[in-house]
């Protein structure tokens, strides 16, 4: 048993951060991406392998994200705190901080997109990042165009928010003096446990109309609990639901 642990915790330790197909590639091809796209956006990387930090800060750049990187929770906070990035991709396996207890800090403090990046082999691991608060997660080895596809829908989810600062609709029911009607095509608000999901603008609000903070994980399981009233789901279902895919 003490061997096989070993063994395990040595292949982890050695996980690539790229395909093997992508890995093995001519040079320039991993950074080579499509013409007609463009990225955008500020990405932190937090990961204490100096090696997976400058090969992602090298590819997300030559893609024009704007890219810092750290090895540690604290050289995080401190970059947090100087800039805040649209988005942070944060290793889960870290000495000290690990990732959950660094995505834990974010989510309670900030609005910033959050994507584990993980050589975890365990499904629970990755159920635990997505509850914590993270958008989504990758795990290596991967395709670096799958991150950029993962980094890009975490960037659209952000930017589909209202600002902080937007007016809550008034709930249901409720007069307001020299306000329009809805129109029409507003988006569609579903009642729940009290409160109303809008599902076009992504916000929870409470029965006076005002809005509940919540994480885009949190809006994908609500909106899901809403169409599958009084059913039992499991973890891998809910997952299935609001990803769209079933766990590796």
């Amino acid at each position: 048993m003490g061997a096989r642990n070993r063994a395990a915790l040595a292949r982890r330790r050695r996980t690539p951060l790229y395909s093997d197909a992508l890995q093995n590639a001519p040079p320039g091809t991993r950074a080579r991406g499509s013409a007609h796209v463009a990225d955008s956006g500020r990405v932190l990387v937090v990961d204490d392998d100096a090696a997976v930090r400058e090969m992602l800060t090298e590819y997300l750049a030559s893609h024009g994200y704007e890219v810092a990187a750290v090895d540690c929770g604290p050289a995080m906070r401190a970059a947090v705190e100087r800039a805040l990035p649209d988005v942070i991709l944060l290793d889960l396996q870290m000495p000290g901080e690990d990732g959950l207890t660094l995505a834990r800090y974010l989510r309670e403090r900030y609005d910033v997109g959050i994507i584990m990046v993980t050589g975890a082999t365990d499904p629970v691991d990755r159920v635990i990042g997505l509850e914590v608060g993270a958008d989504d997660y990758i795990g290596k080895p991967f395709d670096p165009r799958e991150l950029r596809a993962r980094l890009k829908s975490v960037l659209r989810r952000m930017q589909a928010r209202p600002a902080a600062d937007a007016p809550a609709p008034a709930p249901a029911g409720a007069a307001t003096s020299g306000a329009a009607p809805a129109a029409a095509g507003s988006p569609r608000r579903v009642p729940f446990a009290g409160c109303t999901l809008d599902l076009g603008s992504h916000q929870l609000f409470d029965r006076d109309g005002r809005e509940i903070p919540i994480t885009t994980m949190e809006f994908d399981l609500l909106k899901v609990f809403a169409a599958h009233p009084n059913q039992v789901l499991s973890r891998d279902r809910l997952l299935t639901l609001t990803r769209n895919r079933e766990w590796e």
